[in-house]
């Protein structure tokens, strides 16, 4: 399987997904660690995650997937929806718990 079959699998294969460094529970950047506590603040129980540390050719790859070039990179149901800031935007607003919410009942 290549690597775009590879990250699309990813992104469809679960309803909330976060590529970043690290892990949730070590993140390795600010940025990621700032995405994971907006995600758990926002009621996101056990959404998956792809440490992009781990794996350059994914990390090489998802920004030309996903037409975004920096991580994390959130995508819910299929959609990216964008990186740490638009992830923090969308939870000061109230608007990333009902995105979190609807898409784990759809689970």
């Amino acid at each position: 399987m290549n690597v775009m079959d590879r990250i699309k699998a990813e992104v469809e294969g679960h309803p909330i997904v976060l590529f970043m460094k690290g892990t949730p529970q070590f993140p390795m950047c600010g940025f990621s660690s700032r995405a994971v506590q907006a995600l758990k603040n926002a009621g996101a129980s056990g959404f998956h995650s792809v440490n992009v540390l781990e794996d350059p050719e994914v990390r090489a790859s998802l920004p030309r997937y996903s037409d975004w070039p920096t991580f994390p990179q959130l995508f819910i149901n299929g959609e990216l929806i964008g990186g740490c800031d638009i992830t923090v935007e969308l939870f000061d607003s109230g608007e990333l718990a009902r995105m979190v919410s609807e898409a784990q009942k759809a689970a």
